[in-house]
């Protein structure tokens, strides 16, 4: 039996299947980029029999996701098959396949890392104790799972990399026998690297997560057939085996598997795509590519074959031409037993953030659709600014869209978690992969990340919080319905902001030691019961929202100015903005306070500058800027521009009438 780590189960004396830890067979982290742990128990027959969450750190549990709906979630694994697909049916949109599960709401990171975990590792486990049934008898079996770290050198001296490698020179003279001489594209010095063409066997696990990292490795294996093979190729120098004919055609015409006599063309379905190479000592490639070998393909991953590269030329004296070249690969022993193990009749599909992608948009034009329309709205702020009332519509209706589709519909609201999360992230194993799960997150931080360059913070506090958003709607109900606004004196009101700026830094401190004790503690944020749970939780919970709201009541925005983590760890990398969008008169602080006193935030200085980490770019100060019965600079223009028009009223009166001659007196009035 293959020394795998598993305990065999036993029933009347008898092995009945066996019972394993996926983190003794492959790490694979979630959201927090800390390990997952998973118990599962297979029967003979290949069917999990049952699986039960051991270990998580996942801080998105912040969400209103419990321990509960986590196990509940690993629970519907029971008695699945693991020769069948299992999809998750919040993310496949579909029951078109043999197996799904309902994925988690809220939570689609956690739930597609917990379906890789589970399928992937059970996979690996049947396949190495012969539970899938025999793939060709007498043939020779591929050890899949038996893992030892290794590295590049270490690959390429034991035969479980292949390399060829071809010099301009060599190809030049190549064609040269063929009578094809001074060829374009072969020009370059002799001993220059015209090609150098690395190929393998990326199945085995010896050689594929070394090559390609666990995290990777886990998701390609579950997205492989329990009969498919994985072909690493890899290659640097001046050619490219990839060409680029198979954009049209879908076939790499340049490169093809050869096997006894059997010819495989390697076709753009087939490629995976390899974001990173984490392997210690592995060469910079111009180009990676990974191909998936179908079971029913009739490929044999033990036995040898080749990989044909084909160079094409065209010669003015014999037109096209062609060269190939062949790098030979034959499997290692050490990853080849006598006795054949599994094959599955049916893909074992984990989804990817590509399909995640797909099957949500919708939702994703339609906030792409959102953003655009704010972009709009924020590069041609003037013009809005000059139409108040206009503004003042505009205004209601993006904040009851941001309210009610991107928080309560979408629950896209942003969380200082996320920020935690994304700087764990980068202090561990960072992996972009977990981010574009969840589409509609990662679009809103990007543009979040981007706006910050151009408006500061306000962007997303003013515009895209959700809970931002049901603080200023009900503020604006209350002063509809005459409740009393408090205006806190600007000296107590500076003291109090720096408040959120200490929440924000000590939940970041916390987070360097317990990214669980730092989502505990984010609770400080009223966002999981407010917009994500909608008020749906326990009184307790409801309470600290509705307090704050009410205090909202009477100071507009409340939470935002003094307890708002998120805007403080927003304000931070605001201090980078290259513009400054806002505009004020000379008058502003000194003659005139009138913006200062109507700022829904007071984000605005008694001496009349705007304070940019404070300030949500609601736009009320530019509609003032522009108000001309409002504004005293806007005001004394506008009566100058009265009495010009005046003035030249009655001149054209006193010249009898001459068009031309009041225009003449129309021009000589001085502002």
């Amino acid at each position: 039996m293959p020394q795998i780590p598993v305990y065999p189960a036993y029933r009347n004396g008898s092995i009945a299947g066996y019972a394993f830890f996926s983190a003794d067979i492959m790490d694979s982290a979630g959201y927090s980029a800390k390990p997952m742990n998973v118990a599962i128990g297979l029967n003979l027959q290949g069917r999990i029999v049952g699986a039960h969450l051991v270990e998580h750190h996942e801080p998105i549990l912040i969400l209103g996701i419990t321990d509960e709906h986590l196990r509940t979630f690993v629970a519907q694994y029971r008695n699945a098959d693991i020769r069948e697909p299992v999809k998750l049916r919040s993310v496949s949109g579909t029951d078109s396949v043999s197996r799904a599960v309902d994925g988690i709401s809220g939570a689609t990171v956690t739930s597609l890392t917990l379906n890789s975990l589970i399928v992937g590792t059970s996979r690996i486990v049947a396949d190495a104790l012969g539970l899938l049934g025999n793939r060709t008898p007498g043939s020779a079996a591929v050890l899949r799972d038996e893992f030892q770290p290794a590295s590049w050198a270490d690959l390429r001296a034991d035969g479980s990399i292949a390399a060829l490698t071809l010099t301009t020179g060599t190809v030049r003279e190549a064609f040269r026998r063929q009578g094809a001489e001074n060829l374009p594209g072969l020009d370059a010095p002799a001993d220059s690297n015209f090609i150098t063409l690395h190929a393998g066997l990326a199945s085995p696990a010896r050689i594929g997560r070394n090559l390609l990292g666990d995290r990777a490795y886990a998701d390609l294996i579950t997205n492989l057939g329990a009969g498919s093979s994985l072909i690493f190729v890899g290659a640097a120098g001046l050619y490219s085996f990839k060409g680029t004919e198979y954009r049209r055609s879908g076939v790499f015409e340049r490169v093809q598997i050869v096997q006894g006599s059997r010819t495989f063309a390697l076709t753009s379905g087939q490629q995976r795509a390899i974001e990173k190479m984490p392997m210690q000592g592995a060469p910079e490639f111009r180009e990676t590519a990974l191909f998936v070998m179908p079971e029913d393909s009739g490929f044999d991953p033990a036995a040898p074959w080749r990989l044909d590269l084909l160079v094409t030329r065209t010669s003015p004296e014999r037109g096209t031409v062609s060269e190939v070249f062949s790098l030979p690969y034959d499997l290692p022993a050490r990853y080849r037993s006598a006795a054949a193990p599994a094959v599955a009749q049916a893909d074992l599909v984990s989804v990817d953030w590509r399909e995640v992608w797909w099957s949500r948009r919708a939702d994703i034009g339609i906030l792409a659709t959102i953003l655009v329309a704010l972009t709009g709205i924020l590069v041609f702020q003037d013009v809005l600014a000059k139409r108040p009332l206009l503004w003042n519509r505009l205004r209601v209706v993006m904040l009851t869209i941001t309210l009610f589709w991107i928080g309560w519909y979408a629950h896209a609201q942003l969380s200082v978690i996320n920020v935690l999360t994304f700087t764990n992230a980068l202090r561990t194993e960072f992996d972009w992969t977990f981010f574009l799960l969840d589409p509609l997150l990662f679009i809103l931080w990007s543009f979040v990340a981007v706006a910050l360059l151009f408006w500061a913070r306000g962007v997303f506090c003013g515009w895209l919080c959700p809970f931002g958003a049901l603080q200023e709607l009900t503020n604006r109900l209350a002063q509809a319905l005459r409740v009393p606004q408090i205006r806190v004196p600007f000296g107590l009101h500076e003291r109090l902001w720096p408040i959120k700026y200490i929440l924000f830094i000590a939940l970041f401190a916390v987070s360097l030691t317990s990214m669980e004790r730092a989502a505990v503690y984010a609770e400080v944020e009223p966002f999981k019961t407010a917009i994500t749970l909608r008020f749906m939780r326990d009184w307790a919970w409801v309470a600290y929202p509705v307090v704050l709201l009410t205090a909202g009541l009477f100071i507009e925005r409340f939470y935002c100015r003094y307890l708002c983590a998120l805007g403080a760890a927003l304000a931070i990398p605001a201090q980078l903005r290259m513009f400054r969008w806002l505009k004020r008169h000379p008058q502003c602080g000194r003659e005139c306070r009138i913006c200062e006193q109507r700022c829904p935030v007071q984000a605005i200085h008694p001496t009349g500058e705007i304070n940019p980490n404070e300030c949500i770019h609601c736009l009320k100060c530019q509609t003032l800027y522009y108000d001309t019965h409002t504004c005293p600079p806007m005001i004394i223009r506008r009566k100058r521009r009265e009495g010009r028009a005046g003035a030249g009223a009655t001149r054209g009166v006193a010249s009898g009438g001459d068009p031309a001659k009041a225009a003449q007196d129309a021009a000589e009035v001085k502002p």
